[in-house]
């Protein structure tokens, strides 16, 4: 809708599907019905099942995994019977590189190639990186530490910036999985009420069991009441990345990483600048060194090493640099690094004390950025965007969704791994989920079990699930789980008995989540250990597609 019509709301509040998503799944269940004789199961039209295929969450391994994964399902031409691609964290790194290329599914092995060429190439460039940094700190109204995220990191395993848009990249789509992107809103996870569910699809954002959605284009812009009061750009396909993508370890190794590339691109910068850049270099070194000790201090404390030298040097520079007009809150003293809680306080304080003093004073382009950075790592700010249903009035959504003037959204492996929330709204009226497990659990089953349990708080229907005890040890590579009323869900775990042997503890370690850029061997080597869960169960795969054919209602209220 325009926002030339104030008198109309720009939020859909409903639980139906968007008519463009309804238009293209009738198209591609016509699709599906093609594919299905040419496998010789026969059904008519009304019974051609949904099928939702599922990528979880696991940095680089779940986007390799994913890969690796469609390709066989495409060689064994179980892809074309797939309705929905719905992803997670890392297997979101893979969709985004897929649906760069118009009708993907028809021509997969050319474009894994590509990706693959891509991957194991070389990097994007600092200076690129910055400038996309600076890009998204300029042009839109809230800046987080996704934004630095998307910059700073996911152009290290995706090896570009891809500045197109979803409806870009859909707007060449013909022939694919309708696509949906799963992330969730960090304070209702926090308060656990309203809903955490948040699905970003080429044509809607919302939230998946409210029924609560904006255009994907305006996701970002601000809203009052319904309506659309100020554009912001339309987020491009690394910021979703980011999005989906912006937790592979706990708050503290993410912390500690985060401050070690500002400190590498706080080198780059000094040696690479053209000089003259800003003037007075002097006073720029000194104020960049001030920065980098800032930095220093911080990974002291989270690596418990006394920071006191540094707590001296980054005052003596301050006062230099402000002529004694900075305001410390803390005095100078020994931290007591054993209460942790007081140092991470202490450190909070005192990294945006000295931010705020060298933002009033100085007017150095990059130093607003860096200070602001500084700021979102003490907040852990993460995906904050305006909340498109702030101030409206509507019985249907939950009130602290309509309070707040933001809202944050983050990787929705913090909640569950795999985005079955997605797929299980009622509308889409899903018969078979193949659940693809790239996570690093002790218990490959983490992911199931949590939907299950989450389901039956919910009262959505869901399958039981049952595990042998002896299977968390040595999973086998592919799980069946029935109920009635409820679709049928497919689990399989990346690393299993059959494709790794005995040695699946040393597969997980090879691939660990939170780890450099894999090599193009490993790459490689993880696609074809993939790809096996899928050539050694097509049987079983066409078994379980063949049951799930039955009538079709339309289940929109």
């Amino acid at each position: 809708m325009s926002a030339s019509k104030p008198q109309e709301s720009e939020v859909r509040i409903k639980h139906s599907l968007n008519e463009n998503e309804e238009e293209f799944v009738a198209k591609r269940r016509k699709s599906v019905l093609a594919r299905l004789q040419k496998l010789q199961i026969h059904c008519s039209e009304t019974e051609v099942p949904n099928v939702a295929l599922l990528g979880s969450g696991g940095g680089q391994r779940a986007m390799v995994g994913l890969l690796g994964s469609l390709v066989q399902l495409q060689k064994t031409g179980l892809l074309d019977c797939v309705l929905y691609l719905s992803g997670i964290s890392g297997s979101t790194w893979c969709m985004a590189s897929l649906y760069q290329e118009s009708d993907w599914s028809t021509k997969l092995e050319t474009v894994k190639d590509k990706i693959i060429q891509r991957l194991s190439g070389p990097g994007v460039s600092w200076t690129d990186a910055y400038a996309k940094l600076k890009k998204y700190y300029y042009e839109k109204d809230i800046f987080s530490l996704t934004d630095v995220w998307a910059a700073m990191f996911v152009t290290d395993y995706v090896k570009e910036i891809d500045e197109h848009t979803l409806t870009d990249h859909w707007d060449q789509q013909s022939k694919d999985p309708f696509p949906i992107y799963t992330v969730i809103d960090k304070h209702c996870k926090q308060r656990k009420d309203g809903d955490p569910w948040f699905e970003i699809t080429p044509h809607e954002a919302g939230y998946s069991l409210t029924g609560a959605f904006v255009e994907t284009s305006s996701f970002g812009s601000k809203f009052e009441n319904g309506r659309k009061i100020k554009n912001q750009p339309e987020m491009d396909m690394l910021y979703l990345q980011a999005l989906c993508g912006s937790v592979l370890a706990d708050r503290v190794e993410i912390l500690k990483f985060l401050w070690e590339r500002i400190k590498e691109f706080f080198h780059h910068f000094l040696l690479k600048r053209e000089t003259g850049m800003f003037g007075e270099i002097s006073k720029e070194d000194e104020c960049y060194q001030l920065l980098m000790d800032l930095v220093d201090m911080n990974l002291s404390v989270l690596n418990d090493k006394d920071p006191s030298d540094l707590d001296e040097s980054i005052r003596t520079k301050l006062n230099e640099l402000t002529g004694g007009e900075h305001h410390l809150v803390f005095p100078k003293k020994k931290l007591n690094l054993t209460d942790k809680e007081a140092a991470k306080q202490y450190m909070k304080q005192f990294t945006e004390d000295v931010c705020n003093d060298l933002s009033h004073c100085f007017s150095f382009w990059p130093f607003d950025i860096w200070t602001r950075i500084f700021i979102c790592m003490d907040l852990w700010i993460w995906g904050r965007n305006y909340d498109f249903l702030h101030n409206m009035k509507d019985e249907a959504v939950p009130s602290t969704l309509l309070e707040s003037e933001m809202r944050d959204y983050e990787d929705g492996g913090l909640l569950l791994n795999s985005p079955y929330f997605s797929v299980l709204r009622k509308e889409r009226n899903i018969d078979l989920i193949i659940s693809l497990d790239f996570s690093d659990d002790a218990d490959p089953f983490t992911t199931v079990k949590e939907a299950a349990e989450m389901c039956k708080e919910l009262n959505i229907p869901f399958p039981e699930v049952n595990i042998p005890s002896e299977d968390v040890k040595k999973p086998k590579d592919f799980y069946v789980f029935k109920g009635q009323n409820a679709p049928t869900v497919i689990h399989i775990p990346l690393f299993n008995v059959v494709n790794c042997g005995d040695d699946i503890e040393a597969y997980r370690e090879k691939y660990h989540t939170f780890q450099g850029p894999y090599s193009a061997e490993m790459i490689t080597d993880l696609m074809e250990v993939a790809g096996k869960n899928i050539t050694n169960n097509k049987d079983r795969l066409l078994e379980q597609i063949r049951l799930a054919i039955g009538p079709k209602y339309t289940n929109n209220e």
